[in-house]
């Protein structure tokens, strides 16, 4: 497939969002000056959301959990309908940015969104970045917050018998990673997995060149420097634990069920298919979507486009569902 047999199949609606990226990027986010682009990413959330009806009835508190040992502490903002004295459910969410952008704030939108559709409870973790702070130090953080989620339930109002996990792109890696570490350490209980677009196979780095195609918004050489920035010193190794990328993990047993929605023409898509494959394989109950014409991130850059509202409403669904809604 060449390169413009694969633009021919973006979906229509998508395609402004795209050129849009492209010039506010200069045709892309570069990972080797992180700092910057670390403002350009904040901006293009920003943007993202401009043109989207504020959402009102929710209440957001930053607070912040201790953390193990001589850890520092993690913070976390928690978001709750106004109008819910009631026990609900908990979403902790986990944001994205390729494991060395983004943080809680600029998911702000999102997080309100899942309080009041799904009526819930949303923990969002703001942990520490790679490339200065590599595995484990984010996976630790948010398990750090997913166990004071699950050992403080009377206080924040949450049913502990319901508490999902979710994230995208990086953040669905995290969310991943986050399931097989609290299923190997027994401690806290998960009965849902929203993962979105996760990224989790860090060997998923051939470069782009003649028969290799690249990708929209999130490239190979994108994907390369973010792997090497979470992993460190264990990257292009054979022995990177599945707690630091979950396409590694042999056994998906006893995991919660899984959600995993996805475009057709992201990076992640194979990856995915395969992860998808793999869990139902053992035993997991496993939804997997994919969306024809749709870029990395393309339910942000175009949330009013019909593929994004069907993306968003399958999403908020298996959500719904999964709390019994």
């Amino acid at each position: 497939m060449s390169e413009l047999d694969m633009s021919s199949q973006l979906d229509p609606e998508l395609v402004e969002a795209l050129e849009a990226f492209a010039e506010l990027t200069g045709e892309g986010l570069n990972l080797y000056d992180i700092p910057a682009t670390r403002v350009v990413h904040s901006e293009m959330f920003k943007a993202s959301v401009s043109e989207l009806e504020p959402i009102a009835d929710v209440t957001c508190e930053i607070r912040s959990v201790p953390g193990p040992g001589d850890v520092p502490d993690v913070p976390v903002w928690v978001y709750r309908p106004s109008d819910a004295p009631e026990m609900l459910p908990a979403l902790l969410w986990i944001h994205g940015g390729g494991y060395v952008l983004g943080g809680a704030e600029e998911d702000d939108f999102a997080e309100k969104y899942f309080s009041v559709t799904a009526r819930c409870v949303v923990v969002s973790v703001d942990y520490r970045l790679a490339p200065e702070h590599p595995f484990p130090a984010p996976i630790e953080d948010c398990y750090t917050a997913l166990k004071w989620l699950a050992t403080n339930c009377d206080e924040l109002r949450v049913d502990s018998s319901r508490i999902a996990i979710g994230g995208a792109s990086s953040g669905g890696g995290l969310a991943a990673e986050l399931a097989l570490l609290a299923r190997d350490r027994g401690e806290v209980d998960i009965m849902f997995q929203m993962l979105i677009y996760p990224m989790i196979d860090d060997r998923n780095v051939v470069p782009a060149g003649e028969g290799v195609l690249d990708t929209f918004v999130w490239t190979r050489e994108s994907n390369r420097l973010g792997w090497m920035s979470y992993l460190g010193s264990l990257y292009g190794r054979e022995d990177v634990p599945h707690h630091a990328a979950v396409f590694r993990a042999t056994d998906l047993s006893g995991l919660p069920p899984v959600h995993i929605p996805i475009g057709a023409l992201d990076l992640f898509l194979n990856e995915n298919m395969e992860y998808a494959k793999r869990l139902m394989e053992a035993g997991v109950p496993t939804e997997l979507h994919v969306y024809p014409g749709g870029y990395h991130g393309f339910d942000g850059f175009a949330p009013n486009a019909d593929v994004s509202r069907r993306f968003g409403q399958d999403r908020d669904s298996a959500l719904m569902r999964a709390f019994g809604r």
